[in-house]
């Protein structure tokens, strides 16, 4: 998990900013992202990719991260920005709002499959939130961070089972939404194809409701 640093440590690099975003593929809510500067040396023991984790695993994660990094800083883009822009773009705005976060500047960064709009040199690593200790700790933080998010929309709208699936597309969640319809946080451009399905659902009661006022 530390290669990718260790070899950027050699090149005279010191303040290296691990990136990741989560929710890029929810159905519901922002997607947040964090950027996360370690010491150098600086070993977490078992850190691993959050999904990788269990949620107690990454609450302690979280905390020693909070706690020891040499900063952090986390970036949030909501719904209305997303249908306006592209979960893409969006992922892209949260991931650049998180290092304009840090309180430090860092001197590279390290991106989970992705490239930061700004003028630092970087490398977007595949599958990077599992190689690099960095980058698996910018995972952690903004996991944990939606996740806490989503207990508090669940608080809001709970028939929608928010708390549970963190806004993804499960079967609840998609059964939820045809019988109560989206929120204003559910993401449009995401929930098309559900929404066809409602409207076909109320097209049919309809049909059915009108054969039976003829009778």
């Amino acid at each position: 998990m530390l290669e990718h640093e260790k070899q950027l440590w050699e090149q005279g690099f010191t303040l290296i900013a691990g990136i990741d975003e989560v929710g890029r593929g929810c159905l519901f809510g922002d997607v947040v992202a964090a950027a996360v500067i370690l010491p150098m040396g600086y070993v977490l023991e078992g850190v691993d990719d959050s999904k990788k984790l269990s949620e107690k695993k990454r609450d302690v994660f979280y905390d020693q991260i909070m706690n020891e990094a040499l900063a952090v800083g986390v970036g949030i883009v909501d719904v209305d920005k997303i249908d306006a822009i592209n979960i893409k773009q969006a992922a892209r705005l949260a991931m650049k709002q998180a290092v304009q976060q840090l309180a430090i500047a860092p001197d590279f960064l390290l991106v989970d499959a992705e490239n930061v709009e700004l003028d630092m040199e970087q490398s977007a690593i595949i599958h990077g939130d599992a190689l690099s200790q960095s980058i698996a700790a910018a995972s952690i933080i903004a996991k944990v961070t939606r996740d806490r998010m989503c207990v508090e929309w669940d608080a809001k709208y709970p028939e929608y089972g928010l708390a549970i699936h963190k806004g993804y597309a499960t079967k609840h969640h998609r059964e939820m939404l045809l019988r109560y319809g989206p929120t204003p946080l559910h993401r449009k451009l995401f929930i098309r194809n559900v929404m066809a399905q409602l409207e076909e659902k109320e097209n049919v009661l309809e049909s059915e409701q009108l054969e039976l006022d003829l009778i």
